[in-house]
């Protein structure tokens, strides 16, 4: 059985706000979410990266101080982008056992992170060797357990088709779109919540991406340090939040009269195995490959996709392939998508990244426009691709948007939107 999947809820928490509503309405300003960093950490341990794009933490009355003890930070994130979506799709109950619509074993979770709890991890750590093991809370392993933000989305949710938790690095957010359409799909659920969440804007984890020499040590100019496809591009910042998307069998949205923003037309996924950071290029490189699994998917056509929400990351190595693979999987089609690569904006979100991504690509179909890309000075030579500096109106009529992410490990994802 193949069943139409559509878009019916969405929610965010980011460096550019809140909810989605502020998100989207800061990533069409082009305001930039990175700023200094002023924890004391900072200075204890001497930091050579001194930025990074923050979320605002969820309030009280999303994520009560209850709970927000019993989940590490990207747990926090996680629950409150999928109360956003869950609210969104306007289901008649807080949750599946309570709504008329739903029956809860129809109703999964994908939800991705690519690090999952390393603040909790870490904090525990500290306390074993300062205060001892008796003083290491019994929450910690659930907390930092990488599945730990799907299984809190599904125990909220009482989803009890199924809680899935890729953990593909980057790739995360955008591969639980994946899960989700084939769950769908496949006629395993009606109702699906995928997203992806990171909060792991930690000492450890940016001397670690500092020494392989990942991010932007732009310290003196923090709003301008990321900037993809820029030739002066020198790493990405490290970002965090989550982002969440209602999935629902068309026929399932319709029984119960939702509104339906757009089609999940197709979904595409690939491994480079090629090498553990670097992306494999070329025609036959993983990520092409995945852009093409995803047009096969949705019957779709390289003159339908007129919008890309890049994975541009703002790293030397990494936005040059991804130009590439958008030229060897569609051709001369690419010169009239208009591209955007938001990452310029939130920063890196990490396993967060593509379902936040996923969320703007939905309303720039839907709002019939593609968002900034800020700080794009003197667009590198190499990457001959119509990229969106101003926010931009797009084209009218049916269309596809997709939206990319790439990460280390080799692992490809590719989400495709269709307009209704």
């Amino acid at each position: 059985m193949s069943r139409k999947v559509v878009i019916t809820g969405l929610g965010a928490i980011t460096p550019i706000g809140e909810n989605v509503q502020k998100t989207w309405k800061n990533a069409l300003k082009g305001v930039s979410g990175v700023h200094a960093l002023t924890q004391d950490w900072v200075e204890k341990y001497d930091l050579p990266v001194r930025i990074g794009a923050m979320s605002p933490k969820p309030s009280e009355d999303v994520v009560s101080r209850v709970q927000a003890k019993r989940l590490d930070p990207s747990g926090q994130l996680s629950v409150a982008a999928a109360r956003g979506a869950w609210t969104d799709a306007g289901f008649s109950g807080t949750d599946a056992d309570t709504s008329d619509e739903l029956d809860p074993t129809r109703v999964g979770v994908a939800f991705g992170t690519g690090i999952g709890g390393v603040w909790t991890l870490l904090d525990a750590w500290d306390t074993l060797i300062e205060k001892g093991p008796r003083r290491v809370k019994p929450m910690t392993v659930p907390m930092l357990m990488p599945n730990g933000n799907a299984s809190s989305v599904s125990m909220e949710f009482k989803a009890r088709a199924c809680a899935i938790t890729p953990v593909s690095a980057c790739a995360s957010g955008t591969e639980a779109f994946f899960q989700g359409f084939n769950l769908i799909r496949s006629g395993k659920a009606d109702v699906v919540i995928v997203g992806g969440a990171e909060s792991a804007i930690h000492p450890m984890t940016i001397a670690a991406f500092n020494s392989m020499q990942a991010l932007s040590r732009r310290n003196d100019d923090p709003e301008h340090a990321s900037r993809p496809f820029d030739i002066d591009r020198d790493g990405f910042v490290m970002g965090e939040g989550a982002g969440a998307v209602v999935l629902e069998s068309e026929e399932h949205a319709k029984a119960r009269g939702a509104r339906i923003y757009a089609e999940l037309a197709g979904a595409g996924l690939s491994a480079d195995a090629h090498h553990i950071t670097a992306p494999a290029t070329g025609d036959e490189g993983g990520p092409a490959r995945a852009l093409r699994e995803a047009m096969v998917s949705g019957d779709i056509a390289p003159e339908d996709i007129k919008h890309v929400n890049a994975h541009a990351t703002s790293t030397p190595v990494g936005d040059i392939p991804e130009a590439g693979a958008l030229r060897a999987a569609f051709g001369s089609a690419v010169d009239q998508m208009a591209v955007s690569a938001t990452k310029s904006m939130t920063g890196h979100l990490l396993g967060g990244s593509g379902a936040v991504e996923g969320v703007l690509t939905v309303l720039a179909l839907t709002e019939r426009m593609a968002p900034c890309t800020i700080n794009l000075e003197n667009q590198d030579p190499q990457i001959d691709l119509d990229v969106v500096t101003t926010a931009r109106e797009l084209p009218s009529g049916d269309m596809v948007a997709i939206s990319n992410s790439f990460g280390f490990g080799g692992h490809n994802s590719v989400a495709a939107f269709r307009s209704l």
